[in-house]
């Protein structure tokens, strides 16, 4: 299973400036990331992401990997989760997530677009822009083991952490997944 995020670079307008009469351009710094929390039918747990240098493995537990950190969304191929289902009696379950390092307050009118391609049937896309909240991580899809078959559920949840508090440590919380957590940085 695959999962792409890509964006495109954009450009933000400070409402000062427009109330101003002035339309003052700013090239934006837009940095999202793709990523997954994973827990293991042994109960293992962890996550998958740029953050921390954590891109997992494909071959060896976690049995996801991501293949690059893609900083300006000028990557053509953007940022690629893949999960290796033939490991699929491995998980317990998966959730996959995206947040921004940089450059937004909100997933609001980012143009971004992360697709979902199973091993069999259509790709689900999500589309990023239809958040209304400021939120700065958004859980796309929960996949849990149901004895044996991997069940894909769409989340599209945006969360808004409280002050201080990370994107990663409030999916966490929503999701008891129950992971202590470090500052990290790239």
């Amino acid at each position: 299973m695959r999962v792409n995020l890509n964006w495109q670079e954009h450009k933000q307008f400070k409402s000062w400036g427009q109330k101003l009469g002035k339309v003052m351009a700013l090239h934006s710094d837009l940095h999202l990331d793709l990523g997954a929390f994973f827990e293991l039918a042994d109960g293992s747990k962890g996550v998958v992401q740029a953050l921390g240098n954590s891109f997992g493995a494909l071959h060896q537990p976690p049995f996801i990997h991501l293949d690059a950190d893609d900083r300006t969304g000028a990557r053509s191929e953007g940022e690629n989760l893949t999960i290796n289902l033939d490991a699929k009696d491995l998980f317990r379950r998966i959730l996959v997530f995206v947040t921004f390092y940089e450059g937004a307050r909100s997933f609001a009118n980012l143009n971004a677009t992360v697709t979902l391609s199973p091993q069999h049937g259509a790709p689900v896309d999500f589309s990023l822009d239809e958040c209304t909240v400021p939120s700065n991580v958004c859980a796309l899809a929960l996949i849990t083991n149901n004895n044996g078959d991997l069940v894909v559920q769409r989340e599209a949840r945006y969360l808004v952490p409280d002050r201080g508090v990370s994107p990663q440590r409030t999916l966490d919380c929503a999701y008891g997944w129950g992971m202590n957590w470090t500052a990290g940085r790239k």
